[in-house]
């Protein structure tokens, strides 16, 4: 039985920040403060930049993971997950004036 919460070291894309790889590679990071593209690496050392985008539709294992109702956000280029920024309010509410 493997440990899929394994940390990634090493390598040219790696980052502090990442908090679990998914059974299929994917990896979860957590945003910086008000974080809106992507700043995951390449082999090649270059910045993806996709933009974040909520996400939805995630799987069994995140559900399993994080819950149902997980605020989760994806690269749109690279597919990277990200969870929110702890120091930054939620943005699941209704917006209210």
């Amino acid at each position: 039985m493997s440990d899929s919460s394994q940390q990634v070291t090493g390598g040219p894309g790696t980052d502090g920040r990442v908090v679990d790889t998914l059974s299929d590679g994917t990896r979860i990071k957590r945003r910086r403060l008000r974080q809106r593209a992507c700043d995951e690496k390449d082999a090649k050392g270059k910045l993806c930049t996709g933009h974040l985008k909520r996400w939805y539709f995630f799987g069994e294992e995140i559900r399993r993971k994080y819950g149902p109702e997980a605020e989760m956000y994806r690269c749109e280029r690279c597919k990277t997950l990200y969870l929110p920024n702890p120091e930054e309010e939620p943005r699941s509410g209704t917006l209210c004036w």
